[in-house]
């Protein structure tokens, strides 16, 4: 008797761990801003103000609670080949209080690097290796953002090859100049190298001080719950 006692007890107290361990997740969301030596701080500014104004928005935090599975959230910045820090560790989007914690953590985090290259294919490996401690979920999508292409270490085809990316989807967010003619080449080179999987697309934003429209314009379609028997779109997954 002593021992059932026992063991009820404990199944009592592990009950609760094992069920945050298995928490139904629709999707988990890595995040990733880039704060390469291309980013000045006022642009940094403008990418950590408006990702947490963009998850603020009315609209956005409809798509998040459109569904009755939640969504699970993570950021983290990028630079060079050695330089990744996680910004809001995985955080379960189960109630509006954790979606204005997580945009309070993002806009109030201090940027840790500032002179570094743009090492991407490195960015896109350390955000594959943080679905190793995501919770369970039906799908798992990298938000790469940026403002330049890849020149320090291997490249995104390269980290798509050598690190396990089956059932991981890369969509991006170009950060284009000013002159958006100028930079048709960046725009070509996510479409070429950057977006990955079934359904990957990029939204442009016109400069930093657009970032705040393109993230709401993205996150309300990759968190918004598939449409029964929807299709999978496949814009600007390639060309």
């Amino acid at each position: 008797m002593v021992r059932f006692c026992i063991s009820a007890a404990l199944a009592l107290m592990l009950a609760p761990m094992a069920d945050a361990q298995a928490a139904p997740c629709r999707l988990a969301l890595a995040l990733a801003l880039d704060v390469s030596s291309s980013v000045d701080p006022e642009e940094d500014r403008l990418q950590r103000g408006g990702l947490a104004a963009a998850l603020r928005a009315p609209l956005v935090a409809r798509a998040f609670f459109a569904g009755d599975v939640p969504v699970a959230l993570a950021a983290y910045e990028w630079s060079g080949e050695a330089h990744q820090k996680i910004v809001l560790d995985w955080t379960l989007i189960d109630r509006p209080a954790a979606l204005m914690a997580a945009a309070d953590i993002i806009e109030t985090s201090q940027r840790s690097e500032s002179g570094q290259p743009t090492a991407m294919g490195h960015a896109l490996r350390f955000g594959a290796t943080l679905f190793d401690a995501a919770p369970i979920c039906d799908a798992h999508v990298i938000d790469m953002a940026g403002d330049g292409q890849n020149n320090k270490g291997f490249g995104p085809q390269t980290a798509y090859r050598a690190v396990p990316f089956a059932g991981i989807t890369v969509n991006g967010l170009v950060v284009n100049a000013a002159d958006f003619e100028g930079e048709l080449g960046l725009i070509a080179f996510y479409q070429s190298q950057v977006l990955h999987g079934p359904g990957a697309f990029m939204v442009i934003a016109s400069g930093f001080v657009d970032f705040e429209r393109a993230m709401r314009v993205k996150l309300i379609r990759e968190v918004s719950p598939p449409a029964l028997g929807g299709l999978p779109s496949t814009q600007g997954s390639r060309g």
